[in-house]
């Protein structure tokens, strides 16, 4: 009997070893079929193919191995580490194609944050442009044309006290105006000239009439407008715009008048 049961030993063992070979070709098998299933999806992919080739093609490389291998008896170790290759090759296609998809996108945003950063500015340079027209617009009407001269902007004597040089805060507004015209029109140049009534001494009357005009220009200078942009003249009780004999005559002599220049910054020849 126990020779009998001897008999059996190589016969079992190789019923063993080939179930267990049996067992290692079909992991082998199944390895090889998630290998394929996940080729195919780089392989039919245009995104992955166009940012991952050289990943596409070991992937590609190590499944034929793994196939190739798969006919061979007692190849399943390498068929399944060829197929763990070429899975572990697609994984590494998808993520740098993702990567460089990111890339892409960011690029993209970059790009257009670019564009309506440009947008932006161009509306803003618009939006500077339109300001200008129309402190210009509002600045001229403030302004009178003389032939000789050029554009020029009164300041009446209600904007000093009598006999003094010192400007009144009430014309603060019209010289914001104007320095915020002359900052948008950098050619442009000014002469500022102060004038009297024909009350008092000649002499006293050319000093208050410079003082009121120097007055101006420093507080021009004072609000950004660089000094070399102003010249400042007085000519006294020269050149009434109205008689001397009554009040309201009077009051419009006293005044400073500011001279604008072209937007070439020609300024018109001085009074002589």
């Amino acid at each position: 009997m126990s020779r009998v049961r001897h008999a059996w030993r190589p016969v079992i063992g190789a019923w063993l070893a080939l179930g267990l070979a049996g067992c290692a070709n079909h992991a082998a098998d199944e390895a090889v079929s998630q290998a394929s299933a996940r080729f195919q999806g780089v392989r039919d992919n245009t995104e992955v193919l166009r940012h991952a080739p050289k990943d596409v093609i070991r992937a590609g490389e190590s499944l034929a191995r793994a196939e190739r291998l798969s006919g061979y008896w007692g190849a399943s170790d390498d068929v399944r580490h060829y197929a763990y290759l070429s899975m572990r090759y697609t994984d590494i296609a998808l993520a740098h194609s993702l990567a460089a998809a990111n890339l892409d996108q960011l690029q993209r945003q970059g790009l257009e944050r670019e564009r309506l950063q440009l947008a932006l500015r161009e509306s803003k340079l618009l939006s500077v442009q339109r300001q200008g027209q129309w402190l210009e617009d509002q600045l001229l009407a403030l302004t009178t044309t003389d032939a000789d001269r050029g554009l020029v902007l009164t300041l009446g004597d209600v904007l000093f006290d009598t006999g003094e040089a010192d400007l009144k805060p009430s014309a603060n507004r019209t010289l914001l105006k104007l320095v915020q015209f002359l900052q948008m029109n950098p050619r442009r140049i000014i002469r500022i000239e102060g004038y009297t009534d024909s009350t008092g001494a000649a002499e006293d009357n050319l000093k208050l009439s410079k003082d009121r005009a120097q007055a101006v220009a420093d507080m021009l200078v004072d609000l950004g407008v660089e000094e070399r942009r102003i010249d400042v003249q007085g000519y006294g009780d020269q050149y009434p715009v109205e008689a001397n004999a009554t009040e309201r005559g009077r009051a419009l002599n006293r005044r400073v008048e500011i001279v604008i220049s072209d937007r070439a910054g020609a300024l018109g020849d001085k009074r002589q």
